[in-house]
């Protein structure tokens, strides 16, 4: 699997594209990080990859996901992940609940997606919280959590909106490797908005740094 960005720029509603174009290979199992200035679209950039942009703007340049181009296609039918700073787990649903929700609907026999939960809780060091309310975790295994249900849908890509923001220092670096080595193990590509040069240290792949226009 393979995610490649060609001339891939964001144009406002006033047509003024919001930074330069961007060239980008990310190779199955590869980390690209994004990096650039507050304000320059970084965030935006991930919103055209996931196909989640506002009306207000438009796409130009090209989105190939596997061979098969993006550009056009509704956000649910483009299979990327999106993982944000806030974990985002649905509040009123437990911490199994939240993960089924990750599954296909193809997987439909009730046992098969008990055990499929059960496995990637076992994973994520999460043993045992299925019936946990999200609220009593701690914020690493909240993220950890939210990975969990991502990769569950079996996304063909994975978008990472700087992630590690509001961990500290040691939690930062414990989610950061935990993240890395499960799109590794599944040849999932990666792109990683981030301000932090350790987490590019870490991912040792391509960067791309957005630049105004």
């Amino acid at each position: 699997m393979s995610l490649e960005l060609s001339s891939l720029t964001v144009i406002t509603g006033q047509n003024i594209p919001l930074f330069k174009p961007v060239n980008l290979v990310v190779s199955k199992g590869e980390v690209a990080c994004v990096m650039g200035p507050s304000g320059v679209g970084k965030s935006t950039l991930l919103n055209a990859i996931g196909g989640h942009l506002s009306p207000h703007f438009n796409v130009t340049g090209d989105i190939v996901l596997n061979g098969q181009p993006l550009t056009c296609l509704p956000a649910a039918e483009r299979q990327i992940g999106v993982l944000f700073q806030d974990p985002l787990l649905f509040p009123h649903l437990s911490v199994g609940d939240n993960l089924a929700f990750g599954l296909s609907p193809k997987v439909g026999d009730l046992k098969q997606r008990r055990l499929l939960i059960e496995q990637a809780l076992e994973q994520a060091q999460l043993c045992g919280f299925y019936h946990r309310n999200p609220a009593t975790l701690s914020g690493g295994q909240q993220s950890r959590a939210a990975l969990m249900r991502a990769l569950l849908a079996e996304p063909k890509a994975l978008l990472l909106d700087e992630p590690f923001a509001k961990l500290d220092l040691e939690l930062r670096h414990t989610m950061r490797e935990f993240l890395f080595t499960q799109a590794r193990q599944q040849l999932i590509p990666i792109v990683l908005v981030t301000h932090e040069p350790a987490d590019l240290a870490a991912a040792k792949g391509p960067l791309v740094v957005l630049q105004p226009t």
